[in-house]
């Protein structure tokens, strides 16, 4: 089974996480629990008529756990290329992944340490999945974006780069719909 590690857990990095882990995938989420949604309150996020954004993270991190992604609070301080694909660091200790997923906010560091290329306006460069220039390396959120910070535009780059993971697993477009059937 192919393993996943996001690194951030906020609207990107948990949609991610949530994407990957309900579709069968080993999902590891490295949090240092700072994300910027503690200082919202979310109005504009589909789906939500109103509710505090700490509260809208501790909803979410319990749905994705259900899925079964194993969610540490750490923080990673380097990402690297293996043999077998990539060595995160978190906390002084190493965990191997087949793929990662950066959602850290605006912080650009460990996608800059790993080699993924920045666009002229100092964002890191994606294609339309959110894979970087690093095969097997996507980057999601206010890391990719100049300004469109937005929580529900970070849930959708983290759905996109957990369906292309899926996509690269199952060897053909992969799409996440659920039915009145699938439900339990």
């Amino acid at each position: 089974m192919a393993h996943v590690i996001v690194v951030g857990g906020g609207a990107a990095g948990l949609s991610a996480a949530l994407f990957t882990a309900k579709n069968g995938l080993d999902v590891d989420v490295f949090d240092t629990d700072e994300t910027w949604l503690h200082k919202a309150h979310l109005f504009n996020y589909l789906g939500i008529e109103s509710k505090d954004g700490t509260e809208f993270v501790e909803d979410a991190r319990e749905q994705v756990e259900a899925f079964g992604a194993a969610l540490h609070e750490a923080e990673v301080t380097a990402v690297e290329q293996s043999d077998d694909g990539f060595v995160v660091t978190a906390d002084g200790t190493d965990h191997e992944a087949d793929y990662v997923v950066l959602a850290t906010g605006a912080n650009r560091d460990l996608a800059e340490e790993l080699g993924c290329d920045l666009t002229e306006d100092g964002v890191v460069d994606v294609d339309v999945t959110m894979e970087t220039s690093v095969e097997n390396v996507y980057a999601t959120g206010a890391m990719v974006r100049a300004e469109e910070w937005q929580a529900i535009i970070s849930a959708g780059d983290g759905a996109a780069a957990a369906l292309n993971v899926l996509t690269k697993q199952k060897g053909e477009h992969f799409h996440d719909f659920d039915t009145p059937a699938d439900a339990e």
